[in-house]
């Protein structure tokens, strides 16, 4: 038996549950079809799930297809839940993106194809509810094509008896020459040695051929088969079962070799012990085994396999080890995190297939009492998704999340109710900014000179760096210029004090170089034990440095940048006039319209926070017709009064104030 790692990606309500549900009935996994309007299908087995018909965490379950085991992992359709998909995509062989035949492609169809196709993640495309009235065939496999990807191929002819519940599509067969011609110029073009035989031969290629080679390219993400059915009455799952079987690669590794997985998941058991989600790429993990787990070489810790659950069979069952290509539950690593490698900690996901979330909002508990519990019930949600990214205000006593929508603030408060018996409300949401260096700027502070309280020398440069780079920590002073324990601090606190800027946001795309350095030793008074007066530790260089990291960075300057969407407006070709001035009053930026005929499509890009304004007006200015899609685009300096987010520290930027509450009360050293 293969295993393959399927993942089912879709824009929300195109039925990628439903699909999930009618996989497992016609592999006998399960004896009935749950629906989602009634809570009853196997992956969306939280209760929010049932309540709001929607898929919030990626689940996994596992059955057999022919020779292959499919370990299916049914993903969030909804923007709002797009962290889950994130961390789903390192581990997959391939993916069904399933596309609405009702409502067609949509911007998050368009954003999940995209980023299949960067991660080269082999991918189907199944066009769902062809059952449904409203359905389409030729104008979505055009759109498939226009807007997804050229790349695609119709495996079966025209669907008969469309948008009822007799519509069906038989598939061709393998020689049918509609789709060897099909095939033969899609395939041709990605294989010099295929398109020498067609040529030399004079004649079609042989269907065999085809379709081996239809595996082979499919299986390097260079052409999309696409399928059409109906989740709901099974027309059509025939045929995709066939291609996942026979089209999609396999998982490999080697059981004997070095052992290297990736946790894509965490969660608690009933006893509060934490779960790792591992997908195993190499080797094999027993229990009792002492593994080594983190992401990258320098963060690496260890712990003890207590027990391991395995997909397998409709659900997750015990067993003693877990081989390549299976997913499985780890459990007794206590500190694991999502994105760590296990085994091979080299192997760690790094950087970020989707933008992170641009909103943010303060949540405040009712009772006010609860604050400690609703940080440590937070902080446990954290585990789970990080890119809620919780910001603790020490100073206002108030908690933040990140994130992508509405709709999540309302899944976080629900969660938190259900789960944690903590009632929260939220305060209003606001756009996360940037902040860029906008020049050069240079500060140090020498150890005893001047009014420098703390026993460290510290010089740091600020340069800007390019779009996307992120931040750069270099060294001008020797590495032994000081104890390896003291250049550690001040490189980890200048990471930490660049998440707030000269307006409070995160800094970005700067290389901070370290041009000073100096400590004294460690030393006491004659016959005495050490004297931290007299000594330089960790906390006098953690205490300086976000003093001489900010007065560089004040001399530099910073500009903020705001968070844009790329839009995409299909309207009326004569409501175009009377919408462009409603464009410019939101900041939009469009482009040049493409009309045709009656209909008119506009793109540009529109900033985040005026993208809600953008939904309320259209239906006003384009009596009803005007069609919006968004998505992340970029950040974009912001124009006129750049905003400020409040600090959460002591603020380096007022000495005074900063001083007043870092200088040790007892002594010149710090803590």
């Amino acid at each position: 038996m293969h295993t393959l790692n399927l993942g089912i990606l879709a824009h929300v309500d195109a039925g990628k549950t439903s699909l999930t549900e009618r996989l497992l009935h016609t592999a006998g996994i399960i004896d009935e079809i749950g629906r989602v309007d009634d809570g009853n299908t196997q992956t969306d087995s939280l209760a929010l799930e049932r309540q709001r018909g929607i898929t919030i965490k990626s689940a996994v379950v596992s059955f057999a297809l022919g020779d292959v085991t499919v370990n299916l992992i049914d993903t969030p359709g909804h923007p709002d839940f797009i962290a889950e998909v994130e961390r789903v995509l390192s581990v997959l062989d391939g993916a069904v993106l399933v596309v609405s035949a009702v409502e067609g492609v949509q911007a998050q169809t368009r954003v999940l194809m995209r980023t299949l196709q960067r991660l080269r993640i082999p991918t189907l495309v199944f066009v769902n509810k062809t059952d449904r009235a409203g359905a389409r065939y030729e104008q979505v496999l055009r759109a498939v094509h226009d807007r997804l990807t050229p790349h695609a191929v119709a495996m079966g002819p025209a669907v008969t008896g469309l948008g009822t519940r007799a519509a069906h599509s038989v598939p061709y067969a393998d020689d049918d020459p509609r789709l060897t011609r099909r095939l033969t110029d899609l395939l041709t073009e990605h294989d010099d040695a295929l398109l020498g035989a067609y040529v030399e031969g004079g004649e079609e290629l042989a269907p065999a051929r085809l379709r081996a080679e239809l595996a082979a390219q499919t299986g390097r993400a260079l052409v999309h088969p696409v399928y059409f059915g109906s989740a709901v009455t099974g027309a059509g799952i025939d045929a995709l079962s066939r291609g996942i079987r026979e089209l999609l690669p396999a998982a490999g590794g080697d059981a004997e070799g070095p052992v290297s997985g990736t946790v894509f998941k965490v969660e608690r058991g009933r006893a509060g012990e934490k779960l790792a989600w591992v997908r195993m790429f190499s080797g094999t993990v027993r229990t009792r085994d002492r593994l080594p787990f983190g992401q990258g070489p320098e963060a690496v810790s260890e712990g003890k396999v207590t027990g391991i659950r395995v997909f397998a069979d409709g659900t997750d069952t015990g067993r003693a080890s877990a081989g390549p290509g299976q997913i499985a539950k780890l459990q007794g690593l206590g500190g694991i995190r999502i994105g760590d490698a296990v085994g091979d900690t080299r192997a760690a996901a790094t950087g970020h297939h989707f933008a992170p979330p641009t909103l943010e909002s303060v949540v405040v508990p009712a009772p006010p009492a609860s604050r400690g519990e609703l940080h440590f019930a937070l902080s446990q949600l954290a585990e789970q998704d990080p890119l809620i990214n919780l910001r603790q205000d020490d100073i206002r006593k108030e908690v933040s999340v990140s994130l992508y929508g509405e709709v999540q603030k309302e899944v976080i408060q629900a969660t938190l109710a259900d789960e944690c018996g903590i009632d929260v409300t939220f305060r209003g949401t606001t756009t996360i900014c940037l902040e860029k260096p906008s020049g050069t700027g240079a500060a140090f502070e020498i150890i005893d000179k001047d009014d420098n309280p703390f026993l460290a020398t510290v010089g740091l440069r600020v340069d800007p760096a390019p779009p996307g780079s992120g931040v750069t920590y270099r060294l001008e002073v020797e590495l032994g210029s000081m104890p390896y324990s003291l250049m550690r601090a001040v490189e980890e606190t200048v990471v930490d004090t660049l998440a707030q800027g000269l307006y409070g946001w995160r800094v970005t795309d700067c290389t901070v170089t370290m041009t000073h350095s100096g400590y004294w030793p460690r030393q006491s008074h004659s016959h005495a034990v050490f004297d931290k007066s007299m000594s330089s530790t960790a906390g006098d260089f953690r205490n300086l440095t976000p003093l001489v990291l900010m007065a560089a960075l004040g001399q530099a300057g910073t500009t903020v940048y705001e968070p844009m969407h790329r839009f995409r407006l299909e309207l009326p070709a004569d409501t175009l006039g009377p919408l462009l001035p409603a464009l410019a009053q939101l900041g939009a930026v469009p482009g040049a319209p493409a009309v045709d005929g009656a209909r008119c499509v506009l793109e540009g890009v529109i900033p985040a926070a005026r993208v809600h304004g953008l939904q309320q007006r259209l239906p006003g200015l384009t009596r009803g017709e005007g069609v919006l899609e968004t998505a992340f685009d970029s950040h974009h300096p912001v124009t006129g009064t750049a905003p400020r987010r409040s600090r959460t520290d002591h603020n380096p930027l007022d000495r005074k104030e900063y001083l007043l509450h870092t200088v040790r009360r007892s002594g010149n050293g710090a803590d």
